[in-house]
């Protein structure tokens, strides 16, 4: 099948998988205005569709600061445990009604206690309202599996306590940990601590890196702090000419760890330049192990069918290369091995199989 002929349709239908997803970043609109009146925040509007158009252009500014900016609102309407619950149902909802199988979602506890919740309470409550909603997809015949990541903040000083709940809940459905926030002067390794203890803990993670900060981010990651995956990880490039890897991006390539790339969102905030020449392209053909991923879809406007959309209609890619991230993504999934085997045969290959 040619690229010319995959249709947004086609693509909604086809199974898919998202590593990189964060929970305040992908609520309904309409959502918004609601828990906003109940709780009296002011929003910039309260028409969900202008709301929606608001989110895609202040996200356009292609600065990371004013991007991670565009957060105060949806936060505001997460601070109680109805609009955890609301939100994290959701969320499960939202994902199957775009196809997708598998997926992670992440966020960060200690943005959501400005009420009157504990760190863990929050993760309990949002832990009930994906099983409310992965329960509903499943009676619906569309069932989702969704791991939860939660995230230090890197400019903050509560990591360690997050990633102390990423233990204490990984029998709960947190399946790994991440650090997000501003990346440029906030070193992952700052929070060695944090990594090492989840090593010892065997709790899988990613780290934001390679987006607003360049190679020595992606090998403090990698090589001072150990990520199995890195979020974003687009200025790995960097280390690449004319199709020469350099040795850390022959490291990221040949030790299988997984880009977790978010085409829309890194032409938001300035790292990348279009679709058509976004680099997932080219590090997919290089044989990086490269995942597709919508970020934030409410601040982004956009869904896994939009993105794979994108890269057909302005990259070129055919529906293999869909499933090779699909795959990929399944392959470096935060869930035991059986499970990762299982979606991939019996669920993903088939769906792809047209």
């Amino acid at each position: 099948m040619t690229a010319t002929r995959v249709d947004a349709e086609l693509i909604r239908r086809l199974p898919k998988a998202v590593l990189h997803d964060h929970l305040d970043g992908g609520l309904r609109p309409a959502t918004v205005v609601e828990l906003a009146a109940e709780v009296g925040h002011t929003l910039p509007t309260t028409d969900p569709d202008e709301l929606a158009a608001w989110y895609f252009e202040a996200a356009n500014s292609g600065d990371l600061v004013r991007y991670i900016a565009t957060f105060e609102h949806t936060l505001a309407v997460m601070q109680t445990r109805e609009g955890l619950l609301r939100t994290a149902e959701e969320y499960v909802l939202d994902l199957a009604a775009d196809g997708v199988v598998y997926g992670e979602v992440r966020y960060a506890p200690e943005l959501n206690t400005n009420g009157e919740l504990t760190m863990a309470e929050v993760v309990e409550t949002v832990q009930e309202g994906l099983a409310a909603g992965m329960a509903k997809t499943a009676a619906a015949g569309t069932p989702v599996r969704v791991g939860t990541l939660l995230c230090g903040m890197r400019m903050f000083d509560r990591v360690r306590e997050a990633a102390d709940l990423a233990v204490a809940f990984r029998d709960a459905g947190v399946v790994g940990f991440d650090i997000a926030g501003a990346e440029d002067g906030f070193p992952a390794a700052d929070h060695r601590d944090a990594f090492e203890h989840l090593r010892r803990e065997n709790v899988p993670f990613t780290i934001h890196a390679g987006e607003a900060h360049g190679l020595p981010s992606i090998h403090q990651a990698v090589q001072v702090c150990g990520a199995q995956r890195l979020g974003h990880g687009v200025r790995i490039t960097e280390d690449i000419v004319d199709g020469k890897l350099g040795r850390l991006a022959g490291w990221v390539r040949d030790r299988r760890i997984a880009l977790e790339m978010c085409p829309t969102s890194n032409l938001q905030t300035g790292a990348a330049t279009s679709i058509a020449e976004h680099p997932i392209t080219a590090l997919k053909d290089l044989g990086f192990r490269v995942t597709l991923n919508t970020d934030n879809r409410l601040v982004s406007g956009t869904t896994m069918t939009r993105e794979m959309s994108l890269l057909v209609e302005d990259a070129g890619w055919t529906v293999e290369d869909l499933r090779t991230v699909t795959v990929n993504a399944l392959k470096s999934a935060f869930v035991p091995f059986d499970e990762r085997r299982a979606l991939i045969e019996d669920v993903v290959l088939p769906g792809y199989a047209l």
